[in-house]
This record gives C-alpha cells, sequence and structure tokens, in this order.
C-alpha cells in the first residue's frame, strides 16, 4: 500500500476466510505496514448478526486506532445449508432474511462501529467486499435473488456511507470491492466454467485496487482488476 505512509495501521474483518486471510498475510508481510488487527468469529467470536459482539469488537480496538485501512472482508452465499436460488419460485423469507443479515445488515455495522476508528487527518481507506452480481444493471441472467439482493444492498449502503464520511474523513476512501471467483468455500460449488483465483492473488489484486483509488472515487463499485462496476 505505496498510497499509506510508513507505519500505518490496518484491520482485517473477516480475517478466517479465504480472501481475508490472505490480505492479513500480505498486509504483515509489507515493509511499509506498522500492524494488522484481525477480527472473525472462529477466533473473535464476531457475529454479524449480533451488533454486541461487533461494538464490543471495536471497543476492544479503540486503544490501537486509528486506523488506515480496514477490510471487510465477510459475507456468505450458502447460509443454513440454503445456497442461491434459481428462481423465485423456491424464494424463502427466512432464507432471503439471513442473506441481509449477513451480506447487508452486518456490514452496516461494521460500518457504524469501526469508522469511528477510521483515521481522519490524511488518507485512508474502508472497503468491503461485495459481488458483482449485486449490479442491478449488470443482471443478465437473473435467478440468486437473495444473493443478489443482499448485495445490492450493501452496494447502497457503501455510496451512502461514503457520502456522510466525507463530511468527516475528507481524505477517505469508501469502496465495494469485487473479488471474482475465488477458490474458496464459499464459490467452490459454483465456480465450474469460470476463471477462478487463488485467494492470494485476489487479495493481492483487491490491495492494489485500493492503493490506486481517490478520495473522488469514494462511494463506487470495483471489480478486482480495476475496472468500474455500474451498479
Amino acid at each position: 500500500m505505496k498510497s499509506l505512509p510508513s507505519g500505518y495501521r490496518a484491520l482485517v474483518v473477516g480475517a478466517s476466510g479465504g480472501i481475508g486471510a490472505a490480505a492479513a498475510e500480505l498486509l504483515r508481510d509489507e515493509p511499509g505496514c506498522g500492524g494488522v488487527e484481525t477480527l472473525s468469529r472462529r477466533d473473535d467470536g464476531l457475529d454479524l448478526t449480533e451488533e454486541g459482539t461487533i461494538a464490543a469488537a471495536a471497543e476492544r480496538l479503540r486503544d490501537g486506532a486509528p486506523f488506515d485501512l480496514v477490510l471487510d472482508a465477510t459475507g456468505a452465499l450458502t447460509i443454513d445449508g440454503i445456497g442461491p436460488e434459481k428462481t423465485i419460485r423456491v424464494l424463502d423469507p427466512q432464507a432471503m432474511a439471513k442473506q441481509f443479515a449477513v451480506n447487508a445488515i452486518g456490514p452496516a455495522l461494521i460500518f457504524k462501529h469501526f469508522l469511528p476508528l477510521l483515521r481522519r487527518d490524511r488518507r485512508a481507506v474502508f472497503a468491503t467486499l461485495s459481488a458483482r452480481v449485486g449490479s442491478i444493471g449488470d443482471n443478465r441472467l437473473g435467478g440468486w435473488i437473495s444473493y443478489r439482493a443482499s448485495k445490492a444492498a450493501l452496494n447502497q449502503i457503501v455510496r451512502t456511507t461514503a457520502i456522510e464520511a466525507a463530511r468527516t474523513h475528507p481524505q477517505a476512501v469508501i469502496a465495494a470491492l469485487h473479488p471474482g471467483t475465488v477458490t474458496t468455500p464459499l464459490s467452490e460449488p459454483y465456480g465450474a466454467g469460470r476463471e477462478r483465483l487463488s485467494p492470494d492473488h485476489s487479495a493481492r489484486m483487491l490491495l492494489d485496487v485500493l492503493d490506486g483509488l481517490q478520495p473522488a472515487q469514494s462511494g463506487r463499485f470495483f471489480a478486482y482488476d480495476g475496472s468500474a462496476i455500474e451498479w
């Protein structure tokens, strides 16, 4: 992250997942990084459906703030054994609500509790993992209604958060990222016939994208190759 000053501090949320773990390792190996904090459900009891766990995690890390980089690498495609729907005829309201709880409300709560820990006096970056299928303009196949809708909601949360953050963090970049189809358990059942990236490759490209973004691009949606994705 050449755009951040030497000694910058980073936080990776969802660090037990493939992309989160890879990003944390890459940041630890960077000579300019002064420290990496990680949070996950497995290691820290962080539960996206329980705001108290998110608030408590933010309070624990307050003494180590401010952070120059926060990467939210949380998300789920299959929840409680239920994967994406092929048609609206099989839509289940409880399953849909769980998709929103994990993929939209959870990240919104991460913004709520960790944006105050983001550095205000110089460049800072706060990014969350979305998915290209959350793009309304790019939807040409249909299906996957609950997952698509939850990621579209997340994109709106990112856009709205960026507008608000610009008032208090004028040099910050808030972004939604599409990591590509990555060889992780999340995408394993759905990757046939697609180009697949290793977690390390995806994480490396995502960090490169964030490194090049400017405050004027805050609140936008980018793919792992740096291309902008329409909402």
